[in-house]
């Protein structure tokens, strides 16, 4: 998708979100297109929603009314389906972002993603598989937060792969999917093979901030310099 041309549908349910962390979720948002559509939607008569009213100006977000006749059933996630589908169909966007830890969004996203439109999630880690796996990229909001600056060394990051041991697999899997004849991997295909098999995988899980410093730091693969008329498109090989 390119940025420059894709207008974003950025849906947000007030009842599953935070509001403080709504600057990060939006400029993340803008990474993949112009956002147009900027809605939470939540009871903005009680006062579980008053936290978010100080964003509403600042962020140009417009607020989403949904009573809440019955206790314990959230209309919310119903309301915001229906404002989705109603964008869908009128052909408003290129893609949308449904920002929520909610299950309850997996058949939404499975539909747009039908319609052959740009679906992205952002939530916490705490979300459900099937919602994360039916977007074609789940960024976690843990990811977006600040952190302080600490190099990290291949020692920490192979610790980090060690507790998700399915990590590595599709490391593997999509480096073998991306090799040419030469067995090197553009990283810029590798990226892309990396999000098919799994929307939620994230550099920054790893404490880096692009593919071509983790693959530095991973053990068992290495980065070599290749440009282009004047671009470098790094590739990957195996020791």
């Amino acid at each position: 998708m390119e940025a420059k041309s894709t207008k974003i549908a950025l849906l947000v349910d007030g009842d599953n979100a935070q509001s403080k962390m709504m600057d990060l979720v939006l400029e993340e948002a803008s990474k993949y297109g112009k956002v147009t559509i900027r809605r939470v939607y939540g009871d903005w008569t009680t006062q579980h929603m008053n936290h978010w009213k100080s964003q509403l100006n600042e962020m140009a977000f417009n607020p989403i009314q949904k009573f809440s006749y019955t206790t314990g059933k959230n209309s919310t996630d119903s309301a915001l389906i229906i404002d989705a589908m109603d964008i869908l169909h009128a052909d408003l966007v290129d893609g949308f972002c449904i920002v929520s830890s909610d299950s309850d969004y997996t058949g939404l996203a499975k539909r747009i993603r039908e319609a052959g439109i740009f679906v992205m999630g952002i939530g916490e880690q705490k979300t459900p598989a099937a919602f994360v796996k039916s977007c074609e990229i789940f960024t976690y909001i843990e990811n977006l937060e600040p952190k302080a600056e600490a190099p990290e060394k291949k020692e920490a990051i192979k610790k980090k792969k060690e507790k998700s041991p399915m990590s590595m697999k599709l490391i593997n899997k999509a480096y073998d999917m991306s090799i040419n004849e030469s067995n090197e991997a553009y990283i810029s295909n590798l990226g892309i093979n990396l999000r098919k098999l799994d929307p939620s995988f994230d550099v920054r899980t790893y404490g880096c901030k692009t593919l071509t410093q983790f693959f530095s730091k991973l053990p068992g693969f290495v980065v070599v310099d290749n440009v282009i008329n004047g671009l470098n498109n790094p590739l990957i090989k195996k020791k």
